[in-house]
């Protein structure tokens, strides 16, 4: 790639969890010389408690209300490349919000790599006692059609990220 893209929207990676979008965000940032922003870790941050324990405190609704607050106050500003959580782009507010503010892009994979890496943490409130791969699917059949309303589509495969970074940098210039 010829130098960096001129962009003038942050970018908001949008996938199922597992899927990448904090790594690939990482290296993404750092190809175009700007900022990353992980919303989980900031939303963690501003409620002063981990998502597993907000989930459990106060409910999915709740959550989903701050993190739409969080990911709005992240659009704005300087150019940067947030990921988001599984969750964030099925919020109707919040998707239309990033829809109209950043480019959105669906990094997507196959459920038995998503289940495989989502299987290394235990810290993933959905998951909580139940298949990774059954959960996945079922989350699958409601979030990918979502998913698919966002502006670039990617997928991700057992390859290093640094791939899919490539993949991404070419969308994003045509």
């Amino acid at each position: 790639m010829a130098g960096k893209p001129a962009l003038d929207r942050p970018i908001v990676l949008v996938g199922m969890m597992g899927v990448g979008k904090t790594s690939v965000g990482k290296r993404l940032a750092a190809r175009l010389g700007c900022e990353f922003v992980d919303a989980d870790d900031e939303i963690e941050r501003a409620a002063g408690m981990p998502i597993p324990e907000i989930f459990a405190k106060f409910g999915e609704a709740y959550f989903r209300d701050g993190e739409r607050r969080v990911v709005a106050r992240l659009i704005e500003g300087s150019l940067k490349v947030i990921a988001t959580g599984g969750g964030a782009f099925i919020n109707d507010t919040t998707r239309a919000l990033i829809l109209e503010r950043a480019i959105s892009i669906w990094l997507d994979a196959d459920i038995a790599i998503l289940a495989d890496r989502v299987s290394r943490r235990n810290n993933r409130p959905l998951l909580k006692d139940r298949d990774p791969v059954e959960v996945l699917t079922e989350l699958g059949k409601v979030r990918n059609p979502i998913y698919a309303m966002a502006n670039l589509h990617i997928r991700s495969d057992a390859s290093p990220h640094a791939r899919t970074v490539e993949n991404i940098l070419k969308a994003i210039v045509q």
